[in-house]
């Protein structure tokens, strides 16, 4: 399972109506910590694959959903459970931080 691209038009399904929980990652191409954290997301998404889905939301290109959630500062990581948000990480974190995060 790959980390997948989420737009406000894919948001309610893949996040908010997604039966299992969803880590969301708001970035920027341009973020330098961004593309530090991105593989460590990608190796999460395939170890985590079938129990957590894993999801890009870019903040340039989606800024009312960055807004919505109060992203001041990327990397964001916020984790959904039944569509609510209920854990947020802000920075680059070591792979054990976000899997301890999930693991909520």
């Amino acid at each position: 399972m790959s980390v997948t691209e989420i737009t406000n038009s894919n948001f309610k399904t893949e996040v908010l109506d997604s039966s299992s929980p969803v880590l969301v990652d708001f970035w920027a191409s341009w973020c330098g910590p961004c593309r530090m954290i991105a593989p460590v997301l990608e190796e999460v998404a395939k170890e985590k694959a079938g129990t957590v889905k894993v999801g890009k939301i870019n903040v340039d290109e989606q800024p009312q959903l960055a807004s919505q959630f109060g992203v001041m500062s990327i990397p964001t990581l916020v984790l959904f459970k039944g569509g609510k948000a209920v854990n947020k990480s802000v920075g680059v974190k070591p792979k054990e931080a976000i899997l301890e995060m999930i693991n909520v």
